[in-house]
């Protein structure tokens, strides 16, 4: 057994083992390593720990310290100038006319190198440039070519999801992606919903991709002829994460059922005739596939929740429920005739009306 603790250099990066020489280091520790480009300011992310030593790669770097405020001031001043020489660079590269991208510049904790990253679609002749970066920042120049899933990872962002890019916060490698994933998952196959901001099908479809492969083992295929407990049919959809199957009905294939992968039976998997002389078993040795209850018919809410008093029961005979409705409804007097002088004005103002509409003018006396 061998004791580490294990320390990552930016946000995302890959944990590495150093000997602690005895100290106590926690999680969240601010600490100066020796590395193989000399002392270098990291974060602890697993305190004293003992391991086996065949996870060792021997011999074992040590821990120079845990960072004073000296150390913090340092590392600000290196920040500072990688401001100032990501600046310099750029215009430097403006000058060569050359066709890079700048991503990114690093400042080693001793500050005798700059490491700058950038992008670009072919091979560059940067030697010039390289030169004059050396003559005008007086330090020690390294230019590195990456990809666009290692930008991502170095500037980091929001994805869609609205989280920060799984590259830049924990992803410590990338993993191959492939189109074949969101094929198995059902996912769109349109490049901007299944693409990150670094123009790569997205890492988390790797996330669930077993969970999705393992299903697929266990369901059956669409277009599958399948025996069910409400009888035979043809599978027309098959729902991963529910793991469950829609199946139009030879008997009602105007109506489609959902059924759970383990309420039905296989005849035949995918595309493709149906087996000759097949005949489907009686209906009691189908119902015998149900494992789960009959799904009871949507009730209106109103009906679902209990009566009040003196609400009538969908149980009661029409006709008591229309004698209590009649007795609910307020009772009105009955109308009062009018006077015969009255009816013959109102008939005499009605025959008035007619000849006026009909003249279109004003009725002669």
């Amino acid at each position: 057994m061998t004791e580490i603790i294990a320390v990552r250099f930016k946000n995302g990066g890959k944990e590495y083992y150093f000997d602690p020489r005895g100290a106590d280091v926690r999680p969240g520790d601010q600490v100066i390593i020796e590395t193989a480009k000399g002392p270098e300011f990291g974060l602890c992310c697993r305190g004293n720990t003992m391991v086996e030593d065949d996870q060792v790669v021997q011999p074992l770097r040590p821990l120079l310290r845990l960072a004073t405020e000296k150390d913090l001031a340092n590392l600000q001043r290196n920040r500072e100038r990688e401001k100032e020489a990501m600046a310099v660079c750029q215009e430097k590269i403006q000058e060569h006319k050359l066709d890079m991208g700048l991503v990114r510049c690093e400042c080693s904790f001793d500050g005798n190198k700059l490491l700058f990253f950038f992008t670009s679609e072919g091979r560059v002749d940067f030697r010039a440039l390289v030169k004059d970066l050396a003559a005008t920042l007086h330090s020690r120049i390294e230019l590195r070519q990456i990809g666009v899933r290692d930008e991502s990872k170095l500037l980091g962002g929001l994805g869609i999801c609205g989280r920060p890019y799984c590259c830049n916060a924990f992803l410590e490698q990338f993993h191959p992606v492939s189109i074949k994933m969101a094929k198995t998952q059902g996912l769109s196959l349109n490049p901007a919903k299944i693409s990150g901001a670094c123009g790569r099908l997205m890492c988390c479809l790797k996330y669930e991709q077993e969970a999705y492969e393992d299903a697929l083992k266990r369901l059956p295929k669409k277009d599958s002829f399948v025996e069910t407990p409400d009888g035979v049919g043809n599978i027309t959809d098959v729902d991963m994460l529910k793991e469950t199957v829609k199946v139009r009905l030879d008997k009602a294939p105007e109506a489609p059922q959902v059924y759970a992968g383990e309420e039905i039976r296989v005849v035949r998997g995918g595309k493709g005739p149906r087996p000759e002389g097949y005949v489907a078993p009686p209906q009691a040795e189908l119902e015998k596939l149900r494992k789960v209850a009959p799904r009871l018919t949507q009730l209106d809410p109103r009906e679902a929740s209990p009566r009040a008093e003196g609400a009538p029961s969908r149980s009661e005979p029409s006709e008591r429920k229309s004698a209590r409705r009649s007795q609910d409804r307020p009772r009105q007097e009955p109308k009062t005739p009018a006077p015969d002088s009255a009816r013959e004005g109102a008939q005499s103002r009605s025959r008035n009306h007619r000849r006026r509409h009909r003249s279109g003018g004003k009725p002669k006396n």
